[in-house]
């Protein structure tokens, strides 16, 4: 198959590139930064470098691609002037676009937990309108919007609290936290965009579900902390936190609510409604040994 990735080689771009790969399929990775392009390549894909701005340039790389698989890159939380939710719908009519004028017909979409929501969802309210936006393509083109749990990965920014505090504190975790490996998600995806598909679909991943205090169990074993504890605080903690260390209000405000919402069961209602039949393969104690290389 001919495949196109948007992403470039990121957590989840990188070993959904290698699996593709060797799985015999023709990839072209779509990245922002010429700098990619010897990695790209090196790692057996062709290389598409250009603007997401560029509709043109998008159909052009997604044109004769029998599956195109499309993520909205992170924007940057400590930028004071971005407009997260503007920054989704951009990218998302620009992928609409290119899809029309492109032709292609299997779409694989990476959107989040809690895209199912309209509101009370913070942040992640962007992934959801992404949804919306590609839903509305012609009926003729397939799609399955990928929603993962809480990426392991998210963990990393609890670190500066743990040295300083000697805990990690949130508006979050008393209830279960579903975690899920990029590994992981990636190997969903790839078996998205190679299977015959029809129609449109949601496909929950998701590695592991634990409480905070399981989480910090794992994370305190790993770097030497075995009573590392994790204490659900208020949101307006939260929110001072966030804002002291200079992040942008309104992110950390959707961030807040985000967190609150996977605190009340809001986030994860639908997810519990329609699991993975089967959690993924990298488990946390598999992250916690990375952590604990970088804690150091």
């Amino acid at each position: 198959m001919k495949i196109t990735l948007t992403g470039s080689l990121g957590h989840i771009g990188k070993p959904l590139v290698k699996e593709l790969v060797q799985k015999g399929h023709a990839v072209t990775v779509i990245s922002s930064n010429p700098g990619k392009q010897k990695e790209i390549e090196t790692e057996g894909a062709v290389a598409a470098i250009g603007s997401m701005e560029d509709t043109y340039f998008l159909a052009s790389a997604f044109s004769g691609a029998d599956a195109v698989y499309t993520m909205v890159p992170p924007g940057n939380y400590f930028d004071l002037n971005i407009d997260l939710l503007a920054h989704y719908h951009n990218i998302g009519n620009n992928y609409a676009q290119a899809i029309k004028r492109s032709g292609v017909k299997h779409l694989v979409n990476l959107s989040t937990i809690g895209g199912n929501l309209e509101k009370g969802s913070g942040i992640l309210r962007g992934a959801h309108d992404v949804e919306q936006i590609l839903n509305a393509l012609p009926s003729d083109v397939t799609i399955t919007h990928m929603r993962p749990t809480s990426f392991y990965y998210n963990l990393y920014g609890y670190a500066s609290m743990i040295k300083d505090l000697g805990y990690i504190a949130a508006n979050y975790g008393d209830t279960g936290i579903p975690w899920v490996s990029p590994i992981d998600i990636a190997a969903a995806i790839a078996d998205e965009l190679l299977s015959v598909a029809s129609g449109r679909k949601v496909r929950y991943v998701a590695s592991e579900e634990l409480t905070g205090q399981q989480t910090a169990k794992i994370l305190g074993t790993a770097i030497g902390k075995p009573d590392l504890q994790w204490i659900v605080i208020s949101d307006e903690e939260t929110l001072a936190g966030l804002k002291a260390i200079g992040m942008n209000p309104k992110i950390a405000a959707g961030l807040v609510e985000m967190y609150g919402a996977l605190q009340t069961g809001l986030l994860a209602e639908d997810y519990h409604l329609d699991k993975p039949a089967e959690m993924g393969k990298v488990k946390l104690a598999d992250f916690a040994l990375e952590f604990a290389e970088a804690f150091k």
